[in-house]
């Protein structure tokens, strides 16, 4: 059972294109599974059953994961057997009757408009790192892209002549950006080029030339969270701030869903929550018979 699960790991990453990071959550998923049935001591796929697979999605809850990881467990199991009875390991699927527990969507933590400007304004523009850092956060939130799509970025992706930006892992996507981030990507690309030590074609690149880490564009968001007094700042507050500020302004869903490289545009409707409640409040203040 190893081997297979190492064998749908590589087709992951070589056949399916996933990204480093999203093998990585399949292998972590999956080996909760693997030690599962190593304790029940089942270690050929073939004695895989519906009542043992969902003996482990109650092992789980029992655990105390969350519905949310619960469905994602789910879902890492169930492409995991697919994979097996497709390449005729195993005879039929024994998760096709499982069903993931419902999740309530809750609405995303977006910054409000004055507090994402003051967090722009941190980065020190009087050093190189500032100027970088600026560029970063600024295109960050101009294009609502993730941050391992801005960080994989390289020169030719962003345009600053016609104003946008191409990126996406696996949906490619052209996002048009404004005039602040076309201005912080000037200066960027300005000092960027006097660098002669700069020869990696990848855009944001840390002081020793190397492209900058996860954990490294987490620990200066910290910093500038931090300096503009503002707690529980997450990469992807950005995007969630994005969308959320488009929708506010008039934007249409079509529109915010294309930027955003959703596949379904249910995904993209968690964004108009925070606005829906703006807007029975609105109704409950206004309206004369509410």
């Amino acid at each position: 059972m190893e081997q297979d699960y190492l064998d749908f790991l590589t087709y992951l990453k070589e056949v399916k294109g996933a990204s480093s990071n999203t093998v990585q959550a399949y292998r972590n998923d999956l080996h909760k599974l693997l030690v599962f049935l190593e304790k029940q001591q089942i270690t050929i796929t073939s004695k895989i059953t519906e009542t043992v697979l969902n003996s482990y999605i109650l092992s789980l809850e029992n655990e105390g994961f969350s519905p949310a990881s619960v469905t994602r467990n789910i879902a890492a199991m169930k492409a995991f057997l697919l994979y097996l009875m497709k390449n005729g390991r195993i005879n039929g699927d024994p998760s096709e009757r499982i069903k993931p527990p419902k999740v309530k969507k809750k609405a995303p933590k977006v910054l409000e408009l004055n507090l994402m400007e003051e967090l722009l304004l941190q980065p020190d523009l009087a050093t190189q790192k500032g100027i970088r850092d600026k560029a970063m956060l600024e295109l960050l939130y101009a294009t609502g892209m993730k941050v391992s799509e801005l960080l994989a970025l390289r020169v030719e992706d962003v345009n600053v002549l016609h104003g946008f930006v191409t990126c996406g892992e696996r949906r490619e996507r052209s996002i048009p950006i404004g005039k602040s981030s076309i201005d912080a990507m000037n200066a960027y690309l300005a000092i960027r080029k006097q660098n002669s030590g700069m020869e990696n074609d990848i855009l944001f690149l840390n002081h020793q030339g190397k492209q900058i880490s996860r954990q490294g564009f987490w620990k200066l968001l910290k910093f500038y969270s931090k300096a503009a007094g503002l707690e529980d700042i997450m990469p992807n507050t950005f995007r969630h701030s994005f969308a959320a500020h488009l929708l506010q302004n008039g934007a249409d869903l079509e529109s915010v869903q294309e930027f955003l490289g959703h596949s379904d545009i249910s995904t993209t409707q968690v964004y108009l929550m925070p606005r829906y409640k703006n807007s029975r409040e609105v109704y409950q203040n206004t309206h004369p018979r509410a």
